[in-house]
């Protein structure tokens, strides 16, 4: 169970924090300044340090240093925004504005966390690789650890050469994909197997940003740029200077914001809202979306110009339904995950939960299948996880028609049918309706959906669209 210490000298803030980590499987310590942090605990023994800026006594970018490389998140109004840029140029691995939501808390702890899990993993292979083949110059390596995505479907393996071979340039990347495969994943592979992996990796959800704000967050501002501006900043951009700078969802930034960017690509240099001094910056750029900007950029919703900076390299990543096997691969993993967080090293998953795991189409991606993996453990009271557990349900149309239709006998080379032997013409409600019918007084519901693939309630549901009756009698009468 990761151990979190809270630095924060607001008792109702860290009170409340203390809380809401605890509630998702965390262990926490507390204290109320720099100064108690260290005569109570030993700092670099926590896996991460969650800490209030402007602390009495020391501020909590003293941490950063104590902690001995273990990550620091600071948390600072947004009044100090320019402090946090400045702390992260001292080593904070990230930070968050007060006010805060739970769930933008809970997402930030859980990306820390497993950032520095997938650095351990790759520092460790690395090691045993250095001890074990030292000498080795027999054909290319063809594992994904020092990249720490899972997956070894094709697309995947595609993706992981290319992934070696962009990230030691200098290159623009275009990370493309739905929401929820991983392309913050794959951007700090790119960072951490390229000559900037030292220097900070600045991650911006341009869609998490107000409009009116954005273009403060990332040029900074000069100090009267702007009602408010009691001050001036440093933007994200300049905290980036000599590493990379991740724009996610990319295709959601307004387009004045838009023209400010397109000159750090073309003349490698930022002017801060306000100001007429422009300053040199060094930051490679990989941006992220799951829309199509060449689309936008036909309509003028996109500068056309940034659209081909940016398309230097493009990197497609596959959706979850299009990676096979991979699913239950990367299902397992998280399983491992969410089992060491709970506690509990018993769990598997039952035969129906992998099938559903396998056949589902999961709209959500990689994100959908975790949080689903989550609550099936947190649910789970055997060690068997069942496909109702999951939450989701699988239609017809997410099953291989093949597969379904090995599910009743066939006659071959005919398209005539006898009794129990549907034809090749009927369609997969025709197959579902005719496999009920046929098996239903000797199958209870349970077994009737397991053998579809499909959860009880969603054999129900087409139980009432299709208006096929249950039995009353027999073994079909199980509730």
């Amino acid at each position: 169970m990761p151990h979190i210490l809270i630095v924060e000298d607001e008792t109702i803030i860290r009170s409340a924090l203390r809380r809401l980590l605890e509630r998702n499987q965390y262990q926490v310590s507390e204290a109320g300044s720099v100064q108690e942090a260290q005569e109570r605990f030993s700092i670099p023994s926590f896996d991460l340090i969650v800490s209030d800026l402007r602390l009495p006594g020391a501020p909590g970018t003293e941490l950063i240093k104590l902690g001995q490389g273990k990550p620091v998140l600071i948390m600072t109004s947004y009044a100090s925004l320019r402090s946090a840029v400045d702390s992260m140029k001292m080593g904070a691995v990230d930070y968050i504005a007060k006010p805060f939501d739970h769930d933008e808390m809970l997402q930030a702890v859980s990306r820390i966390l497993r950032d520095r899990q997938t650095l351990q993993s790759m520092q460790a292979e690395r090691a045993a690789s250095s001890k074990t083949a030292p000498n080795d110059k027999a054909g290319p390596d063809n594992s994904n650890g020092e990249i720490g995505i899972i997956g070894s479907c094709p697309p995947m393996q595609d993706m992981y050469s290319k992934i070696r071979k962009v990230a030691p340039t200098d290159s623009n990347v275009l990370i493309q994909g739905e929401s929820g495969t991983g392309k913050e994943l794959v951007a700090r592979a790119l960072h951490n197997l390229s000559r900037r992996a030292k220097a900070p990796m600045i991650s911006v959800n341009c869609a998490a940003i107000p409009e009116s704000l954005i273009e403060s967050e990332l040029f900074g501002h000069e100090k009267g740029a702007f009602t408010g501006a009691s001050a001036g900043r440093a933007g994200l951009v300049e905290a980036a200077d000599g590493g990379t700078l991740f724009l996610d969802e990319i295709g959601e930034l307004p387009l004045e914001a838009q023209a400010r960017l397109l000159r750090v690509l073309q003349e490698g240099e930022i002017r801060r809202v306000g100001s007429v001094q422009s300053q040199k910056v060094d930051v490679r750029l990989i941006a992220a979306t799951h829309r199509d900007l060449k689309s936008l950029a036909k309509v003028g919703q996109f500068r056309e110009d940034l659209y081909y900076r940016l398309h230097v390299i493009a990197l497609k990543l596959p959706a979850l339904r299009e990676r096979g096997a991979d699913v239950n691969e990367i299902a397992n993993a998280f399983l491992a995950r969410q089992s060491l967080k709970a506690g509990r090293n018993d769990l598997r998953f039952a035969p129906d939960a992998e099938q559903a795991i396998r056949h589902y189409s999961w709209p959500g991606n990689v994100r959908e299948l975790e949080n689903a993996v989550e609550r099936a453990v947190i649910l789970c009271e055997s060690p068997d996880i069942s496909a109702e557990l999951l939450g989701i349900d699988i239609e017809l149309s997410d099953l291989d028609v093949n597969e379904f239709i090995g599910l009743a006998p066939q006659t071959s080379g005919s398209s005539s049918s006898t009794a129990g032997e549907p034809t090749e013409d009927l369609s997969l409600e025709d197959y579902f309706q005719h496999f009920v019918l046929e098996h239903q007084d000797h199958m209870t519901e349970t077994e009737l959906a397991r053998k579809l693939g499909v959860s009880r309630k969603c054999l129900w549901e087409r139980r009432q669209r299709l208006g096929i009756p249950r039995r009353k009698t027999g073994v079909a009468s199980e509730t």
